[in-house]
């Protein structure tokens, strides 16, 4: 093997090593300090490890699995139940917005959630106003602001979105037209379809427990 090839190799058990450190900075802070954004979570990461080469970024897919093995280990008398929590949340908000038929997303669906987490739901109307008003008339505080969901390089629509909390758990709905119900978001993380589960669906979660083979089998469900 020439020195050439040595120096190629040695370079890139460098690189492999850099992206697996960020990786697993990046979960660390998303875990301790509620960083939910991928991006955001990676820069700071290599900002704080002092690892300026763009190709030891590691993609956001490595970084949820970094995620998930830093609350394997060190969250693992916590978190299940903290998950828990939100998924039975999630349950009762999903029966009080039934009529917009929505759908579980994000960390409380994927097993990531945490202390920080929000229970996030899409909901569907055609009027986005009538879900603030049955808010309102339901006496629910809440703010507002507006969130890009992406289905394709040039197809990036800005929808409203409505903060509020319940049994002192953060909510988190997105309001979609009803046509959305076909085709759902590209997920942050690894690009594919992001993966959504009807109020039967997060039941059949909570019957289950806590086991992984069963979330995997769902998981290929929902996609």
């Amino acid at each position: 093997m020439s020195r050439g090839d040595h120096h190629r190799i040695h370079a890139h058990d460098r690189l492999q090593r850099n992206r697996l450190r960020v990786a697993q900075e990046a979960a660390r802070l998303m875990s301790e300090h509620g960083i939910r954004d991928f991006h955001h979570a990676k820069l700071k990461a290599a900002e704080r490890l002092g690892i300026l080469d763009t190709q030891a970024l590691p993609r956001n897919l490595e970084i949820e699995q970094a995620l998930r093995e830093h609350q394997r280990l060190f969250l693992a008398d916590s978190q299940p139940q903290l998950l828990r929590q939100r998924r039975e949340a999630a349950v009762e908000a999903m029966r009080f917005l039934a009529a917009f038929e929505p759908r579980l997303v994000g960390a409380v669906l994927e097993g990531t959630a945490d202390a920080h987490s929000a229970v996030c739901l899409h909901v569907y109307s055609d009027d986005p106003e009538a879900v603030v008003l049955y808010l309102r008339e339901h006496g629910v505080p809440f703010d507002t602001q507006v969130r890009r969901l992406r289905y394709s390089r040039d197809d990036q629509p800005e929808y409203p979105v409505l903060l509020f909390a319940a049994d002192e758990l953060p909510f988190d709905l997105t309001v979609l037209p009803r046509d959305a119900l076909r085709q759902a978001p590209l997920d942050r993380a690894d690009d594919r379809p992001m993966r959504r589960a009807s109020l039967a669906q997060v039941e059949m979660l909570l019957d289950e427990g806590p086991d992984e083979a069963f979330e995997q089998r769902l998981g290929a469900a929902l996609r």
